[in-house]
């Protein structure tokens, strides 16, 4: 009942090429609607570097602070810095999907850029994979919910905390696998906002 689970239809998929000005400008309207108290879970380092360097001008005009995992400072730092100033947004990757425990409204906003899939290349996944018929709905698939429900739980550490999970990535709902994602979260109520309405969605939410 805390939380609204926002999924934008028109979304691009991550391999658009329209995608990573799509992410910025979703993660710049997202928080500016939440005032920064904001995390943003990426998967590759490149993508959260190419967004910092994107968001970090319009907000930061809006006096809200972007600090960036491998930018800014370590993990540790950064969700210092978000758990002692409100307006701030901070962009992480790996280690901040999951054990990430600040409660209150330093954390008002979580923003997933990309499904959590694990890269094809790494030689465990490859190993794993060869164990089943069909690696990708039988091991990928599972994984990546798994950590996707970690960083979901980034969001709700109390009883009154309150807020926004918004998945930036057009797969969630263009993918039949979308569903099995949204399935395993608790029940939650989901929106579908175009993008140009998910501002407005996340603030009025937050004023409730």
């Amino acid at each position: 009942r805390a939380v609204r689970l926002i999924l934008p239809p028109d979304m691009p998929q991550p391999n658009d090429s329209e995608y990573p000005q799509a992410l910025a400008d979703a993660i710049v309207e997202l928080v500016r609607a939440s005032e920064g108290r904001a995390l943003i879970l990426f998967t590759a380092i490149g993508a959260l570097r190419r967004t910092a360097d994107l968001i970090r001008e319009p907000l930061e005009a809006d006096q809200i602070t972007v600090v960036a995992q491998g930018m800014d400072g370590s993990p540790r730092r950064i969700m210092r810095e978000l758990a002692s100033s409100p307006r701030t947004v901070a962009l992480g990757v790996a280690s901040l999907w999951e054990g990430v425990d600040v409660p209150g409204e330093a954390i008002s906003l979580v923003a997933i850029a990309r499904l959590p899939f694990p890269v094809p290349s790494d030689p465990v996944y490859a190993a794993r994979s060869e164990l089943y018929e069909d690696p990708f709905f039988s091991y990928a698939v599972p994984q990546a919910i798994v950590k996707f429900r970690q960083g979901f739980g980034r969001l709700i550490r109390r009883k009154d905390d309150r807020g926004v999970v918004a998945v930036l990535d057009g797969r969630i709902t263009s993918k039949e696998y979308g569903k099995a994602f949204v399935r395993s979260l608790p029940p939650v109520e989901v929106m579908e906002v175009p993008l140009r309405d998910i501002g407005a969605a996340t603030a009025d939410w937050l004023k409730k």
